[in-house]
């Protein structure tokens, strides 16, 4: 059976004014959670720049919507998993807007497998380069240009606490980007950056790459889709969280996690 695309946005309502004057960076711009993110942002009223592999018609679309709030949107396709990239798409980001306020790790990639023996060298290495790694090199080369307010916030899944059993490389990734998450917002409090993480449920098409059957989910609503998952990046982004840092959101239906 044909599983429909998960909800990217809200349809109709107001737009909002909660990140009006701001700058978010966003990496994984070619990820379903990336490109809601960016929508609800430029609703929200921030400008924003998109890190993604490469250059698709799903990233100019999505400029396109940005746009339409009457936000400024850059796209930066490159390899997140290089150094040199991320140093790359932050100087860009500056150099377009004079600013970044707002740092947002959503790019990662998952491969199943059926035992841990079957988990190459290779895949091994592409996990945490792609979800650990990325992530770490983005922040290093953001975190020098933030000020007092800004906000970091890092995705998790929830296959951190509850493992995966074709997922065990993919879960020991983001077990270590929960300790990131953690470590980080302890090192950088007295600057006055937060530091916080968005876990959701597994919904129809994880990343938008896998079969939909890959994790197994339950039937979800809206709030375990993209649109229902992206307001979560919005609060964190925002002065509604002020005093939270080092905490882990879980936007789900009934379904209880811990990390």
């Amino acid at each position: 059976m044909a599983t429909s695309a998960p909800a990217m946005e809200h349809s109709g309502g107001r737009l909002g004014g909660r990140l009006v004057g701001k700058i978010a960076l966003i990496s994984g711009g070619d990820t379903a959670v990336g490109r809601a993110v960016a929508m609800e942002f430029a609703r929200e009223g921030a400008n924003v720049a998109m890190g993604f592999p490469n250059e698709h018609s799903e990233a100019v679309e999505v400029r396109k919507r940005v746009e339409s709030f009457g936000r400024s949107c850059l796209l930066l396709p490159g390899d997140l998993s290089d150094s040199r990239e991320c140093e790359r798409f932050v100087i860009a980001t500056l150099a377009k807007f004079d600013a970044l306020d707002i740092l947002v790790n959503v790019g990662g990639d998952l491969h199943a497998q059926d035992t841990l023996e079957q988990i190459t060298d290779a895949q091994l290495e592409r996990t945490f380069r792609t979800n650990v790694f990325a992530a770490i090199y983005l922040t290093r080369a953001a975190v020098p240009y933030l000020k007092k307010g800004a906000s970091i916030i890092n995705t998790v899944s929830t296959a951190a606490c509850r493992g995966d059993r074709r997922l065990i490389d993919y879960s020991a990734a983001q077990g270590a980007i929960v300790g990131f998450t953690r470590s980080l917002a302890s090192a950088v409090a007295e600057r006055g950056i937060r530091v916080n993480a968005v876990a959701p449920v597994p919904f129809a098409r994880p990343f938008g790459k896998e079969p939909p059957a890959l994790l197994d989910p339950p039937p979800r609503k809206k709030s375990g889709e993209p649109v229902g998952i992206a307001p979560c990046y919005v609060f964190l982004a925002s002065d509604d969280s002020c005093r939270m840092s080092g905490q882990i959101l879980f936007p789900g239906e009934g379904e209880l996690a811990e990390l």
